[in-house]
């Protein structure tokens, strides 16, 4: 398959297919994918759309705002994951995202990713990036790997994030030249105030490479917003005004834009129905900063949990910053939900 250059690349408008990943396999393989989600979408209002599954929780990285990680456990054994992934299948999820800790921390995320895609799912991965290389980058190619989003916070590491883009430029120019899948570059303002202008120079970057970049806001360890600063306002404002994404755009109108003013969204989160989140010991969780509800175990977990969730209102989404459960519960806008809330709006629960 040929590619283009990366100044031919880069001259090319980013969409919701990474520009000039590739040429017109890629283009068919993107339109198949997306049909195959809208079917699951719209086929029935209990499919989840998309599970995060944590394949480690260890990281390679110690990042002074991140409560996601630790730097001692071990990876889930490939008999797990495999178990959790068919489980996922059986709920007619429409994609599974690998994510940690850091996932390439796990020696089984090609199988587990070449798994997700022979049941049927969408793949895609979380990563800090650190550990890419070439080789890496084609064997994800060959397992199936559909999306990557990798995380850079600011232009050289600090003692509030180590994610810095003097680490990874280099991996991104590998991705930019090699990934046969989607990649897209994500920053974080509300980390330090200093280096705000380096999400900025994130975007330009991953720009320059043809890659796409969208920009979110901190959330503290509950999933509510922290306050922007005047000088964070300007930098979301020009790397919005930089960003192709229709997703990144649709998301500011919807929810980032009343939060950032300090506002409350009135919506329906669908977090334990269209969207679910399977923490490294294979329970079920409402999302990453809401571990300990449900608490099931993914093998029980049945349509019935999911109607459940579907139709419980919960008491943390007025402020919620979290990007895949407003995207993933969006279609459902228009559906009622009961006023059941289990009182997770209290802080979040220890887990085991």
């Amino acid at each position: 398959m040929a590619y283009a250059s990366v100044e031919q690349r880069t001259a090319r408008p980013s969409s919701g297919i990474l520009a000039g990943s590739v040429l017109s396999e890629h283009w068919y393989s993107n339109r198949l994918e997306i049909g195959q989600f809208l079917w699951k979408a719209l086929s029935s209002r209990y499919n989840p759309l998309l599970a995060q599954m944590v394949i480690t929780r260890r990281c390679n990285l110690s990042c002074g705002y991140c409560n996601e990680y630790d730097d001692f456990s071990p990876p889930v054994p490939f008999h797990l994951l495999q178990q959790r992934v068919r489980a996922l299948a059986s709920l007619n999820t429409a994609a599974v995202t690998c994510t940690g800790g850091e996932p390439l921390m796990n020696p089984h995320l090609n199988d587990t990713i070449r798994l997700i895609r022979e049941q049927g799912m969408i793949a895609t991965m979380i990563t800090n990036g650190y550990r890419l290389n070439q080789r890496r980058i084609e064997n994800l190619n060959t397992c199936g790997l559909q999306e990557m989003q990798i995380s850079i916070d600011n232009l050289e590491p600090d003692e509030v994030s180590q994610k810095s883009l003097r680490a990874v430029e280099g991996k991104l120019v590998l991705l930019a030249r090699y990934a046969k899948f989607k990649v897209s570059v994500n920053s974080v303002l509300g980390v330090s105030e200093e280096r705000t202008e380096d999400a900025y120079e994130v975007a330009l970057t991953a720009k320059r490479l043809g890659l796409l970049h969208t920009v979110g806001v901190l959330h503290d360890d509950a999933g509510a917003i922290k306050p922007l600063s005047a000088k964070q306002f300007d930098v979301y404002k020009r790397i919005t005004d930089l960003s192709h994404s229709i997703t990144h755009r649709l998301n500011y109108h919807l929810f980032q834009k009343n939060l950032m003013h300090g506002h409350p969204n009135r919506w329906k989160c669908r977090a334990g129905a269209r969207y679910l989140y399977i923490c490294e010991h294979g329970k079920v969780h409402w999302c990453s900063q809401r571990r300990g509800y449900p608490g099931t175990p993914l093998l029980s977990y049945r349509r019935e949990d999911i109607m459940r969730e579907f139709d419980t209102q919960k008491g943390c989404a007025h402020h919620c910053t979290l990007s895949c459960v407003h995207q993933m519960s969006a279609l459902d806008r228009w559906r009622k939900q009961g006023t059941a809330d289990p009182g997770m709006g209290a802080p979040r629960k220890a887990f085991n």
